[in-house]
């Protein structure tokens, strides 16, 4: 993962406690709420040693964190190794919550020799809940590991930094771009922090055009290079500081409001100065300062049961950074293809595309050509002999069937053209040069007599364990190679029919 240039540590003027009585719970026998914990106190910080306050075994996995549910639940599936819910004092880890997915990260025991992965946090009411794998340990030990009172390191590890990293790059530049958006009359009404390396997008009420696009891009990034700070203010919660949700007509819900289930009594407000207030628990950087924001050049329109909306993609930060370079190995790549510079690259897929348009045009004008000539030679064939035909040909094209019916087609009309043609049934098929057991050949049965036609298709599904069918016409497919056992079969089939072929 690419790592913009960012603050190497959190200014002491992030986190502002505004209420008088308000402060983080010092006694490490009960453990910080959701709001106060140290990753939303300081995002920069990687580990700090803790306590534990309880641990327990989970009654079910958790499901992977994404922050929504699926349409259609399903049951989870049972873990191969125990989960331990353990809530500690304070943690670096953050509990999903936001819109942002949870970070993960490691706990190290005081020994100092067993280190546990945490695979997923969650808030329970007001506290952060780590979901510890208990990898090669009974339930008992780990929960004998983390014993009330045992002191614990917790740490974000590598992997958990990358993913906090690009989290809250995210996280703040939605942010931004939500305010800029706001500011145009266009509500955000949800946000996705979708999987790495993919642009996140924010929901909104309508679509924008190009022009659009670039007006708040422009925006945001020259707030961008203005390095405007990035700040959390936290009060005490109560009735009075609460609000209801805004709502537009359609009963879309416009700004985010606190949890109706959380419990840590503590209302928390994201600041980008001269900018936004946001009502947020997730963690941001604190600054907007190298977080240039790209906006996907176009809207993705959502279509629901009673409302249409849009969906706007963007990159920032890390992700921001991936996308270019994985642009740019792509564009080289192509470039390398089509032996011309990257700025000619444009030019020269246009001409690919034209040029292969031009062979397209002229494989169909040749096909059209042997269609016709093997038409022809099967009415005089058929002329001669007693209206029955069978023939095989080898066509490694990636529809054989479409040049079997061109030439029924042209065979009609040519039979149709000449007042000596007898009443006709003629079989065509057509398989691979190079088969194996898993290949397809195709059989097309035409004729004057629709029940003949539906008679000799019958004997192939028989004899060939052939599927198909049809109606006026028999197409079907043969599985396996196809030998000249198989072209004798169709033959026999043929031959097997009375007489000739009646109208």
């Amino acid at each position: 993962m690419a790592v913009a240039a960012l603050p190497q540590v959190t200014p002491p003027t992030y986190h502002r406690i505004v209420s008088p009585t308000l402060q983080v719970p010092a006694d490490e026998k009960v453990s910080v709420p959701v709001g106060l914990l140290a990753c939303q106190r300081d995002p920069l910080l990687r580990e700090i040693t803790t306590t534990v306050v309880s641990a327990t075994v989970s009654q079910a996995p958790t499901p992977p964190s994404n922050g929504r549910k699926s349409k259609k639940e399903k049951a989870a599936p049972a873990p191969s190794e125990p989960l331990i819910e353990v809530i500690l004092h304070d943690t670096v880890i953050f509990p999903e919550g936001g819109g942002q997915p949870s970070d993960v990260g490691l706990l190290t025991c005081s020994d100092g020799d067993r280190v546990w992965s945490v695979v997923e946090a969650k808030r329970h009411g007001g506290h952060a809940v780590h979901y510890v794998r208990s990898k090669d340990q009974s339930a008992d030990a780990a929960l004998r590991a983390f014993m009330p009172g045992t002191r614990v390191g917790v740490a974000l590890g590598d992997e958990g930094w990358k993913r906090r990293l690009d989290h809250t790059c995210m996280h703040t530049s939605q942010h931004l771009l939500s305010a800029v958006l706001d500011s145009r009359n266009i509500p955000t009404l949800s946000w996705s922090v979708t999987a790495w390396p993919t642009p996140c997008y924010v929901e909104i009420p309508r679509s924008m055009s190009a022009d659009e696009l670039a007006s708040v891009q422009d925006e945001a990034n020259r707030l961008v290079f203005e390095g405007r700070s990035v700040y959390v203010e936290v009060e005490e919660l109560h009735g009075a500081n609460t609000s209801d949700q805004a709502k537009l007509e359609n009963g879309r819900a416009v700004s985010q409001v606190l949890p109706a289930d959380y419990t840590g009594g503590v209302k928390r407000t994201v600041i980008i100065e001269g900018v936004d207030r946001s009502l947020c628990c997730g963690t941001h950087m604190p600054t907007i300062h190298n977080l240039q924001l790209f906006l996907i050049p176009h809207t993705e329109s959502v279509a629901r049961a009673s409302t249409s909306t849009a969906r706007l993609y963007f990159f920032a930060g890390p992700r921001l950074l991936h996308h270019l370079g994985a642009t740019h190995a792509a564009l080289t790549r192509t470039a390398g293809t089509l032996s011309c510079g990257p700025p000619l690259v444009p030019e020269r897929v246009a001409q690919v595309v034209e040029e292969r348009k031009r062979a397209v045009k002229r494989g169909e004008d040749v096909e059209a050509e042997l269609a016709g000539m093997i038409a022809r030679d099967l009415v005089a064939e058929v002329v001669r002999g007693e209206g029955k035909v069978h023939r095989h040909r080898t066509d490694d094209a990636a529809n054989p069937l479409g040049l079997l019916n061109a030439i029924s087609m042209t065979f009609a009309k040519e039979a149709a053209a000449r007042g000596d043609a007898p009443p006709y049934l003629v079989v065509l098929s057509s398989s691979p040069s190079m088969q194996t057991a898993e290949s397809t050949s195709v059989v097309l049965v035409f004729g004057a007599d629709e029940a003949k036609v539906k008679e000799v298709g019958d004997m192939l599904k028989t004899k060939l364990n052939a599927k198909g069918g049809g109606k006026g016409r028999w197409s079907g497919k043969f599985t396996g190679v196809w030998r000249e056992k198989e072209s004798k079969v169709v033959d026999e089939a043929l031959a097997s029919l009375i007489g000739g072929v009646s109208v």
